[in-house]
């Protein structure tokens, strides 16, 4: 249904949280100590969201493109992943945070897969924030993994089909896509759910991106007027009918 955002808190917010590296080469510091703070201000904002009522949170951690990285950046990421579930996980179980870890896994470990199954298992019954990690993900990627599943049960592809079929199908598309570091693109990152989204760019890089960051994310966000496809006079005549069963278009 068409709204506006005066009053709303997102629902979903989804973040490409870009910037670490940068944030370690400004200091001298290896590439991966930047994405060490980028840990640090993961937990942060899980925490923002939770305090501000948000209920779906989805970061972009690691794209299908990010194996073109030099091979000890990526070495340093997975044990970075690795490390942060045995520590994290547990902080996460017993503040309500369910996990998903979203993404294409035949290129990981068995290892490495039985951790992230094992972080999904702990956090299955948790209610007060979603968490989708999309890791070793691409928009493009999801599309064309949704789009084999359909072939593959002999469906029809249709667009109701595709988007149940989709690695985010158990939450909303979002409400909300925010992109750190002063970068203008969305870099494959949701290509299909982020259709109708509002975009915000900020110029933080993502180890800086704190609690005021978010909320100036969120100004922006209620600043809007969410029409999908509708003109503005019909956003006002639903939002004052309530029972109203206008579509998105």
């Amino acid at each position: 249904m068409a709204q506006t955002s005066s009053t709303a808190v997102p629902h979903h917010v989804a973040i490409v949280m870009d910037g670490n590296g940068r944030w370690a080469t400004r200091r001298f510091l290896p590439r991966i100590a930047g994405h060490k703070q980028g840990v640090g201000a993961l937990n942060r904002c899980v925490q923002a969201c939770m305090a501000r009522g948000i209920g779906v949170l989805t970061v972009f951690a690691f794209s299908s493109e990010n194996w073109n990285r030099p091979p000890d950046e990526v070495s340093g990421l997975m044990e970075l992943l690795a490390l942060s579930l045995a520590r994290e996980v547990p902080s996460l179980k017993a503040n309500g945070v369910q996990l998903h870890f979203v993404g294409d896994r035949q290129r990981l470990s068995d290892k490495f897969k039985a951790g992230l199954d094992q972080a999904e298992q702990a956090t299955a019954d948790n209610q007060r924030l979603i968490l989708n990690v999309c890791f070793n993900y691409g928009g493009r990627w999801d599309i064309a993994q949704a789009a084999r599943k359909l072939a593959a049960a002999g469906q029809e592809i249709t667009e109701m089909a595709l988007d149940r079929a989709l690695a985010l199908a158990h939450v909303p598309d979002p409400d909300l896509v925010i992109r750190t570091g002063g970068e203008l693109r969305i870099s494959n990152f949701l290509l299909w759910q982020a259709a109708y989204s509002e975009l915000h760019f900020s110029d933080k890089l993502w180890p800086d991106f704190d609690e005021a960051a978010l909320d100036e994310a969120i100004a922006v966000y209620r600043s809007r007027e969410r029409r999908f496809g509708q003109t503005s006079a019909q956003v006002v005549s639903s939002n004052s009918n309530p029972n109203s069963d206008m579509k998105a278009a």
